[in-house]
């Protein structure tokens, strides 16, 4: 099962039981829009039962529609409780970060160029004839309900699940892609929607999870060089702003957002060609959000084109230039940033025109 299938089973276990107390936490995180207001209205009878909730989120919208007070923590502290009518957005993320964030969606300077990834006719059981390009210093996003086969195509490409027929082409040249180490070995990197299972290593050390893919780069004469690594690891942790003890710190032990952020250092230190990002922000905090689009910006102004796939329609809106609306296995069509708005993103969606 796809993570957000996991979600709503786990979701509908909850809900087995004779409740007194439910405690949600991330629940819409792998959720399309469409199943977080179905949740909500879920929620909404189980508060008129006389159930208390405790509800666990990063997402502010979400904050503001269902709960009646809400508490800030930071750094294993509590930091305030109020109701929530008697704050704001604003507030909120000043006392969950530290600070101040403005621009929440940083602005985006890369120059759009020349094609350097395309995607001809790929199909499998999951999805038929995906056609798409992008550009050098390009976000293209990936839209669609649970289901519609954005992730499926994604491992596809990388290699995780094979092609039925396609052609891949970085630069023009025509891929053979079977495995994720022939997609490794084009330069194409892949942060799955799964950090966990698929990402990382829990129990290994955020050196040796951010060298896993790049490991023959410091292989000289036979052995490791396992100076140059610390050095490389060193300065994307600090590139990326991960907060840890030191290089040698169990990535198991890292927040969420940490935990992303190691992903990410992953798949920047191979220097991709092209760089899949399927959910790259969920479960984690709007301060290392934030640190995540300006990176992704960052990787854009160098030239990298960035797919990047998102359940959250706002992030998508704020972040990619182009949209690829996928509905039951095919691209229902492409909206540019101009163009694109909530209403006719969930439109093609959900198989509108």
């Amino acid at each position: 099962m796809s993570v957000g299938q996991q979600q709503m089973v786990e979701i509908a276990k909850s809900f087995l039981s004779d409740l007194k107390i439910l405690i949600m936490d991330e629940p819409t995180a792998a959720l399309t829009e469409r199943e977080t207001e179905r949740l909500f209205s879920v929620i909404a009878g189980l508060k008129a039962q006389g159930v208390g909730i405790i509800y666990i989120s990063h997402r502010m919208e979400e904050i503001f529609k269902i709960t009646d007070c809400v508490t800030v923590m930071r750094d294993g502290l509590v930091i305030d409780t109020k109701k929530t009518k008697e704050t704001n957005v604003d507030e909120l993320v000043r006392k969950m970060v530290g600070r101040s964030i403005t621009d929440y969606y940083p602005q985006k300077n890369a120059e759009i160029r020349e094609i350097v990834f395309e995607a001809e006719n790929l199909s499998t059981a999951d999805f038929k004839n995906i056609s798409f390009s992008v550009r050098s210093g390009e976000i293209l996003g990936f839209a669609g309900l649970m289901g519609a086969g954005r992730t499926e195509v994604m491992r596809a490409i990388f290699g995780i699940d094979k092609l039925k027929s396609g052609t891949i082409k970085i630069n023009g040249k025509s891929l053979t892609i079977n495995n994720p180490a022939q997609a490794i070995k084009a330069g194409i990197g892949f942060l799955t929607e799964d950090r966990k299972d698929e990402g990382l290593v829990l129990d290994f050390s955020i050196k040796d999870n951010i060298t896993l893919p790049s490991t023959k780069d410091f292989i000289h004469h036979g052995l490791f060089d396992d100076k140059t690594a610390t050095t490389f690891v060193k300065q994307l942790s600090e590139r990326l702003n991960v907060k840890a003890t030191d290089e040698e710190q169990m990535v198991g032990s890292l927040s969420g957002g940490n935990q992303q952020k190691v992903v990410l250092a992953k798949w920047i230190g191979i220097a991709p060609k092209v760089l899949i990002l399927d959910e790259p922000t969920r479960g984690v905090d709007v301060g290392a959000k934030r640190e995540i689009y300006q990176l992704m910006n960052e990787l854009a102004e160098r030239g990298v084109p960035i797919i990047m796939i998102s359940s959250d329609l706002p992030e998508i809106l704020g972040v990619a230039d182009r949209i690829a609306v996928m509905h039951e296995g095919k691209i229902a069509g492409f909206l540019n940033k101009k163009e694109a708005t909530q209403e006719n993103v969930m439109q093609l969606a959900t198989g509108g025109r």
